[in-house]
């Protein structure tokens, strides 16, 4: 009698989260043991990010269920109405897929509302890359809040590791398992520059910047005033500079910066945005430019792996862990100036990447296809620091 398949179910709502989640799926889909499932939502279903749940199919993979729950407004009202309806939405894709084990990465609020779905419904979580720390942005609640849902946790570092076994986890079900993004930049094929600009349909110059820039969701000064302070910067080093944007998540106040955005490349053509680059042009693109620039988490994920300096803006990531590429700067033009002229100077080819070793996914698989009962893992106990466990 053939033994049963455990069901793993993969949400995703989001195409950095996506990106990130890649391999760990095609690891999931090519196990015997194991069957995947996957629950779309969020941006991949929204026409102004760019519909990516087409990309997701072109990559072969089969979307069990698309919940819709991004409204059109961005406001904090907006946002808290998004989340419920995401809960209502994943609820019922998970009565009718009844999973063995739900699988979320990350901590933005589209994964939160499928967390607590799940809660409920008495399917065990699993979580990668909790216990981060990014003290700008509601993320930071947000996480640690699904990693006290969760009953599996795949940190990305050591110090991750420690978090969250100070918020009380089995240590039995920690495992630092590396960032799974840096599994696709080993796996995959770059696209050369002539490729890429080709794909780009834009012209790259001698030096170049890549920026993404997502509002700072527990700052009292508007985005327009900083993302102000980002372009005025980005401008005065004048336009033999290539400049890509990527446009920003859908969070709080996201349609603020992509008005700017589109009005700043719109009169000047050294510089262009896109919606959504994909994973592949997006990291092909990082290994081509001179200097990532924003508060994106790819900046400190993803950019040390292929030597590039970071210009870490603000406090968004502010906690995270960091290669020595990064330079932080604060919010203003002159400060940001002046990172830019660090980073533009500096060597780091020789950067180690604090993330792992780009063999995420099989470390998460292998836990995955040993675990024998996933329901024993719901009832939890809180393992105080005191309890004589590393």
């Amino acid at each position: 009698m053939a033994i049963a398949k455990k069901k793993i179910c993969v949400v995703t709502g989001s195409r950095a989260e996506y990106g990130l989640l890649y391999w760990v799926m095609k690891e999931i889909d090519q196990d015997p043991s194991l069957e995947l499932q996957l629950i779309v939502t969020g941006m991949h279903l929204a026409p102004q990010f760019g519909l990516t749940y087409r990309t997701i199919e072109e990559d072969g993979f089969s979307i069990d269920a698309k919940v819709d729950m991004l409204l059109s407004s961005d406001t904090p009202v907006g946002i808290g109405k998004s989340i419920g309806l995401g809960v209502i939405g994943c609820a019922d894709a998970l009565e009718r897929l009844r999973p063995d084990v739900l699988l979320v990465l990350g901590d933005r609020y589209e994964v939160l509302a499928a967390a607590q779905a799940a809660l409920v419904a008495r399917i065990p979580i699993a979580h990668i890359a909790g216990g981060d720390t990014t003290e700008g942005a509601f993320d930071e609640g947000i996480r640690h809040s699904i990693t006290k849902m969760s009953h599996l946790h795949f940190v990305t570092n050591a110090e991750a590791a420690r978090r969250v076994r100070q918020l009380g986890e089995n240590p039995q079900y920690i495992f630092n398992v590396g960032s799974p993004g840096l599994d696709f930049i080993r796996r995959m094929t770059l696209m050369d520059r002539a490729a890429l600009e080709q794909s780009l349909d834009f012209r790259l110059r001698e030096k170049n910047l890549l920026v993404t820039f997502h509002p700072v969701t527990l700052e009292t000064q508007s985005v327009s005033v900083q993302f102000g302070a980002v372009l005025a910067a980005l401008d005065s080093l004048g336009d033999e500079f290539g400049i890509v944007f990527t446009k920003p998540n859908s969070d709080t106040d996201g349609s603020l910066i992509v008005a700017l955005i589109d009005d700043f490349v719109a009169r000047r053509p050294h510089a262009k945005a896109y919606t959504s680059l994909g994973q592949i042009r997006y990291l092909s693109l990082m290994a081509q430019v001179d200097v990532v620039v924003g508060n994106s988490s790819s900046g400190l994920y993803e950019a040390p792996s292929f030597g590039k300096p970071v210009v870490n803006i603000g406090d968004r990531q502010k906690g995270r862990l960091q290669a020595a590429s990064t330079f932080n700067c604060g919010v203003t033009e002159p400060e940001i100036v002046s990172a830019l002229k660090a980073a533009l100077a500096a060597d780091c080819s020789d950067v180690e990447n604090p993330y792992g070793d780009g063999k995420s996914a099989g470390r998460i698989c292998d836990v995955l296809r040993q675990l024998v009962d996933p329901q024993s893992l719901l009832k939890k106990h809180f393992f105080g620091l005191d309890d004589g466990h590393a």
